[in-house]
């Protein structure tokens, strides 16, 4: 039995009295020690898929609309507020996009751990400050007995994001969802932070959740992708086979448009066209209008999920019929 699995998940957002979809059937399952990848443009709905998963549409404008979340065997969709609240920061946690907007900058660092474990652990104050310590060592911040006592402004960015994983380590969940770690780090950090989360799953046995624009990062760190665009799942996989037979147009743009060190270039491949907006009614395939080998029939026919290999499932009419 899978440690989570989605199932015909769908969100929408109340706008002007009515309700447009966002996300539209995403299914999906993560085992014990696992990461899953989650790749897409900006607003094709992988964030909002995670926010779901951790109970957190509520007090917004988006609707969870249909589908369902099992966790460890139990539909999280069905448990009252209060049962949430007890699962999501200690077997569930995740680690949000930008550390500074998540981070209270008028605690110290110290404080908001103390306050994590507390919210779950029955521990003395001292002793959750000890654990705070002991977690800011696991994630290699330097010092961490001085460190604990910092505000958010006296780190670095790279030592912020290892806070934010420290804080949602706090409780050693079963599964870890990391929403974009990286992206506001320069290439060294971001190597050190997928590292040490690599390192920590490797210890800890966690199941891991990494949503990125980087199919990059995602080929280096995951053993099953699935990718998005416009609130689907276009093409999921294990990371190898998807690799090696990218089957969807839209993923072998994404691949495309990735700098490589040793090819001399004058312009990167991009994607031409823009990703549709949630008001925009579009028959057929939502990336015909982007797609260079889109035909009549994209336009009028929304392409089912199928198998082109054992597990590695794509929405494309010319899936499995010749080199995208």
């Amino acid at each position: 039995m899978a440690l989570l699995e989605v199932k015909d998940l769908e969100i929408a957002v109340a706008a002007g009295g009515a309700l447009l979809p966002v996300v539209r059937g995403v299914s999906f399952s993560v085992d014990e020690n696992e990461t899953l990848g989650i790749v897409g443009e900006s607003g094709c709905g992988k964030s909002l898929t995670s926010l779901a998963i951790m109970g957190l549409l509520e007090g917004s404008q988006l609707r969870l609309t249909g589908g369902s979340i099992s966790f460890d065997g139990r539909e999280l969709n069905s448990l009252s507020p209060n049962e949430r609240r007890a699962i999501m920061g200690d077997q569930m946690a995740m680690i949000f996009q930008e550390p500074m907007t998540s981070l209270n900058p008028v605690y110290r660092i110290g404080d908001q751990i103390v306050e994590t474990i507390r919210q779950h652990r029955d521990m003395s104050k001292r002793q959750a400050s000890d654990r705070a310590v002991e977690l800011l060592d696991l994630v290699r911040i330097p010092e961490p007995a001085r460190r604990i006592d910092s505000f958010p402004h006296q780190m670095s960015g790279g030592q912020r994001q290892r806070v934010m994983i420290a804080m949602a380590l706090a409780c050693d969940p079963k599964l870890l969802i990391a929403d974009e770690p990286t992206t506001a780090l320069d290439v060294t950090v971001q190597k050190e932070v997928l590292d040490l989360m690599a390192d920590l799953q490797t210890r800890m046995g966690t199941a891991i959740v990494l949503i990125s624009h980087d199919l990059g990062v995602i080929a280096e760190t995951c053993d099953k992708v699935a990718v998005m665009y416009r609130g689907k799942i276009v093409e999921a996989a294990s990371a190898a086979a998807l690799f090696a037979n990218i089957s969807h147009p839209y993923t072998r743009g994404l691949l495309n448009s990735i700098p490589v060190v040793d090819h001399d270039v004058e312009w990167l491949e991009a994607i031409p066209g823009r990703v549709p907006t949630i008001d925009e009614t579009l028959p057929g395939c939502a990336f015909h209008p982007r797609c260079s080998m889109a035909e009549i029939r994209c336009s009028a026919e929304d392409p089912a999920p199928h198998d082109v290999a054992t597990g590695h499932t794509v929405r494309c009419h010319f899936a499995g019929k010749g080199t995208v």
